[in-house]
């Protein structure tokens, strides 16, 4: 009777685990549709699928259906996914940081404070310095709307290192915790060198000001926070900071960490806030979603301020699963991808909500690759061009070739993703 119990108990945990986040370690391959669907088309996926352990292949599908009132039931697929083999997330980490900065503004709840007030940062010294204009806005201001366009439009190292600061360590990663990524962790800035880790739990002093008047004052930070300790190693040899190469893995667990389900499903929460319990959530308002919907499906030549200069920003300059990052694609301009991308170290890395206006296709799709062939780290002999962004391009169009002959009960109604990208992003 015991054992019956017992064997009931684990039934009914396991099948209260409903994949909130996805967060188990290895996925089950049981349902081998994504695995049999790829074989069927590995002579385009080339060496990347061939060998997928030397790439670090992971992918995760997500199948859309509407119901009748339009509302999203998702079907999740995996290919090697694993939260238990690192890789460097980058500047994927950037969108969750978009989403809590406006979140903090909410929650501040000023009159007046909002996304385009003027955002003055102090410096922290030997550590960063202060900022006090931004030659980009139309104000000539720094804000923390200009630091999420800069981010989604073109992934700006700066302007997230400012929303950084301005959330704090302690709070970018506690929210995310709470709302269900526990194998995240954001411990530092990007894109600099030569910050220690405990240089990056202290965060700049922040004001919001406008027309003379001090609307909020944040005080510079100390993150206490505990983080649960790792061991993860990447490459099989590295550059230190005096450029003398190390033939050895470079140590990671001080470094941040993103697994590629919970990259899928903090993209998921923000593209979907209705699919998601309340508590559960971002704390946005329409506007904010609007807002990073714009940002994150726009081109750099589709904005106004900042202004980027399109031999060094081009089309598609971040737009890799399904568009190669290509600066002459095929794709229809009816197609939008809602993305964050990441690429260093060699590791290249893309979450992405894609959404065909015309043919009523809709469908998310996560990929990180490895393409570092000698292995060793910060030597810049990386592969992006040649191996990774053409598989990334490849894998979207496969998936959404079978979207678009995919019969769907309801068509989605996906006019609340639909811009005009004449009008610039406000």
């Amino acid at each position: 009777m015991r054992r019956c119990i017992f064997l009931w108990l684990i039934l009914f945990f396991a099948a209260c685990n409903t994949n909130k986040n996805m967060g188990t370690s290895h996925y089950p391959q049981k349902d081998s549709f994504l695995d049999t669907f790829l074989q069927a088309h590995a002579d385009r996926l080339g060496p990347v699928f061939q060998h997928p352990q030397d790439f670090g292949l992971q992918i995760i599908y997500t199948r859309i259906d509407r119901d009748a009132a339009n509302r999203p039931h998702f079907t999740d697929y995996y290919y090697k996914a694993d939260t238990g083999r690192y890789f460097y997330p980058a500047s994927t980490v950037k969108l969750a940081a978009c989403a809590l900065a406006l979140e903090k503004l909410n929650d501040l709840n000023i009159q007046g404070l909002d996304r385009n007030t003027p955002m003055f940062t102090d410096s922290l010294e030997d550590i960063t310095a202060a900022v006090s204009s931004d030659s980009s806005s139309a104000s000539g201001l720094p804000s923390v709307g200009q630091y999420i366009k800069k981010i989604l439009l073109v992934s700006d190292n700066d302007a997230f290192n400012r929303l950084y600061e301005f959330i704090g360590q302690e709070t970018f990663n506690k929210r995310l915790w709470e709302n269900g990524f526990a194998g995240t962790q954001i411990r530092h800035r990007v894109g600099v060198t030569g910050i220690s880790p405990e240089e990056n739990r202290h965060t700049n002093a922040v004001i919001f000001r406008k027309d003379d008047r001090v609307l909020y004052a944040q005080p510079a930070a100390y993150s206490q926070l505990t983080f649960t300790a790792r061991h993860d190693l990447m490459g099989k040899g590295y550059y230190n900071d005096k450029e003398e190469l190390v033939n050895s893995p470079m140590d990671a667990s001080q470094k941040n960490r993103a697994p590629l389900a919970d990259l899928h499903g903090i993209l998921r929460q923000i593209i979907f806030p209705e699919a998601v319990t309340k508590g559960d959530r971002f704390r946005l308002k329409d506007s904010d979603y609007q807002f990073l919907y714009h940002c994150m499906s726009a081109q750099p030549e589709e904005s106004a301020h900042p202004h980027y200069d399109t031999t060094q920003f081009y089309h598609n300059y971040v737009k890799f699963v399904l568009f190669g990052g290509e600066q002459h694609s095929d794709i229809r301009a009816n197609i939008r991808s809602f993305n964050k991308p990441g690429w260093a170290y060699g590791f290249l890395t893309d979450i992405a909500y894609i959404a065909d206006f015309t043919n009523h296709v809709e469908f998310m799709l996560s990929v990180t690759v490895y393409v570092n062939k000698d292995g060793i780290l910060s030597d810049e002999h990386y592969q992006f061009e040649e191996t990774g962004k053409p598989f990334m391009k490849a894998l979207g169009s496969i998936i959404y070739e079978h979207e678009l002959q995919r019969g769907k009960k309801h068509l989605p109604d996906l006019s609340k993703f639909r811009f005009d990208y004449t009008r610039n992003i406000e």
